[in-house]
């Protein structure tokens, strides 16, 4: 059985090439979440022709959900002849934006040197071409099977994953008893299985000040200067502590086993161009006022063996201290998103499949890894609180969001090959 489905996936490699090139050819770009309809109806369109029930499901009222940008999702779901558990293959189908430096057409899914390249190849709709084919194939060669196979293109992922597979668990889709056995093909490389992820917490510190005439300072308050000291702050005081941070977890890369901080953004006083009511085009000189706001996105990633409220502390405690030794020094902070750290057992059912399929395809020990960043495993966890979930697919991590962003044919071949024995091992399984 396993030799015919490696020989069905190998004659199938044309078909995942020519999957992984159309679904980049959709410029599904977050944000705002350009043609996540056009995109949700390719995959839709093709797994009914192959006999799977399709749905639909827009993530109203989620973030940036609205009818110029329908946070469409689709999932298909295949019922075999018998009772038995249920596979689903998740994959997001939103990408970041191309950005500079492509030598390539960035949504042209050109094909050079045995790669397929342009934005979202990688990470990760190669992946999920990968999985259709893997599940396309395990039914052609088993069309006998019991239980059910279930394929999702979810929306959001880049931006949090709330009006996708979290408005869909909410709503009971990645629960048992519908759902037994996830696995989402990020690309975390073709021999890695990825356990879980860092824990994340995103905020949003403002500092305040006294709007003046930029020519005489000295009558306002500059927030920029205040929210300048806070900057300081973390560079002699916390980055230095998160340096001597290090998790047993198996993160990859090296420098993600430490707790890291970025600061996404930082914007003070008045807009220079294309907002605050100025149009798109403006672009003229601001006025001279001394700045009554700065704003900071923190994201902060965390150990599983730190704590949630240490982590927040160690900010306010900052903020704290400064209000105490800064003249009129003020602050606000605001939750933006948090999420824990999670990590599958190496002996749940999912992992050892997946295991197997490695060994089989490849003929090596697969290395067990944590992802440096959160990915949708974190809503199935948390809120469909289902805990046989992992990350598995092609892909070269380093490459996600890059320019000249591709990802192998013969790694997507591989990995489909491993997904189709991962699927045999868990559907036929007595656990």
């Amino acid at each position: 059985m396993l030799v015919e489905f490696n020989k069905r996936i190998e004659d199938k490699t044309a078909d995942l090439v020519a999957l992984t090139q159309d679904l980049v050819r959709i410029p599904t770009v977050n944000p705002p979440g350009d043609a996540y309809t056009p995109c949700a109806e390719l995959i839709g369109t093709r797994l009914k022709s192959r006999g799977f029930q399709v749905e639909y499901i827009r993530g109203h009222d989620t973030p940036g959900d609205s009818d110029a940008f329908p946070r469409t999702n689709v999932i298909a779901r295949r019922e075999g002849r018998g009772p038995g558990k249920t596979v689903h293959f998740n994959s997001h189908i939103d990408v970041v934006e191309a950005g500079e430096g492509w030598t390539v057409d960035p949504y042209g899914g050109e094909i050079r040197d045995g790669k397929v390249y342009g934005r979202g190849t990688c990470d990760m709709k190669g992946g999920m071409a990968a999985s259709i084919i893997a599940a396309e194939a395990y039914i052609e060669a088993n069309p006998g099977f019991s239980g059910a196979i279930e394929i999702s293109g979810t929306v959001d992922e880049e931006s949090g994953g709330f009006g996708g597979v979290a408005y869909l668990a909410s709503k009971g889709l990645f629960s048992k008893p519908r759902v037994d056995h996830v696995i989402i093909p990020e690309p975390l490389n073709k021999d890695r299985v990825c356990l879980g992820h860092r824990g994340v917490w995103w905020a949003q510190i403002e500092t305040f000040g006294t709007q003046a005439h930029g020519s005489m300072p000295f009558l306002g308050d500059c927030a920029v200067r205040h929210m300048g000291s806070v900057i300081n702050a973390f560079e002699t005081d916390l980055y230095p502590q998160l340096a001597n941070k290090q998790t047993d977890m198996p993160v990859v890369p090296e420098g993600a086993k430490k707790s890291t901080m970025n600061l996404n953004s930082i914007h003070g006083g008045e807009s220079e161009t294309g907002a605050g009511g100025k149009p798109d085009d403006y672009d003229g000189l601001p006025s001279p006022n001394v700045p009554d706001s700065c704003r900071l996105i923190l994201d902060r990633r965390f150990l599983i063996e730190e704590d949630l409220a240490t982590v927040k502390n160690e900010v306010v405690s900052i903020l704290e201290r400064l209000k105490s030794d800064r003249d009129e020094f003020d602050y606000a902070i605001k939750d933006i998103m948090e999420v824990l750290p999670t990590m599958t057992e190496r002996d749940a059912p999912v992992v050892q499949a997946v295991s197997q399929g490695i060994r089989s395809v490849l003929g090596k020990e697969p290395e067990y890894v944590i992802s440096p960043g959160t990915y949708d495993q974190k809503h199935i966890a948390r809120i469909g609180h289902l805990h046989d979930c992992i990350a598995y697919g092609p892909g070269i991590l380093d490459l996600a969001h890059m320019a000249d962003e591709y990802v192998g044919i013969d790694d997507m071949v591989e990995s489909a090959k491993v997904m189709c024995q991962a699927i045999h091992v868990l559907l036929t399984s007595n656990d």
